[in-house]
């Protein structure tokens, strides 16, 4: 189960036997000011995986917040979560509305510059 809408994503599965794999997480998220990296989205994810607490926060500078899924992959796998139940990208209806959220709140442009010293 997952339900989306502009600023947070709820995303839910419950094990259906002792070898399978149950998380409940929320991912919340707000432009925020950097003093180093200036305008960008700061990411928290907090919730249960496999029935282990967890929060963690992070930011990502406007011009790398379009990779906000391999951070929460990231982190769920951290915790535990198996790569096959980790990225947020295979629920592909709720990936593409937070994508577009985060756009749409960072008003992010097609060609805007990137910069130079996050390609490394």
């Amino acid at each position: 189960m997952a339900t989306f809408e502009p600023g947070h994503l709820h995303i839910e599965r419950h094990a259906l036997n002792k070898d399978d794999v149950s998380y409940n997480l929320h991912i919340d998220y707000e432009v925020t000011q950097d003093p180093k990296e200036g305008k960008g989205m700061l990411f928290t994810m907090h919730g249960r995986i496999q029935g282990t607490d967890m929060e963690e926060k992070f930011f990502l500078p406007k011009d790398q917040a379009y990779n906000f899924a391999h951070n929460i992959t990231q982190i769920a796998e951290k915790y535990g979560m198996p790569k096959v139940y980790s990225s947020i990208g295979s629920m592909h209806k709720y990936y593409d509305e937070m994508f577009e959220d985060v756009r749409v709140q960072l008003d992010m442009k097609s060609g805007d510059p990137v910069r130079p010293e996050h390609l490394e």
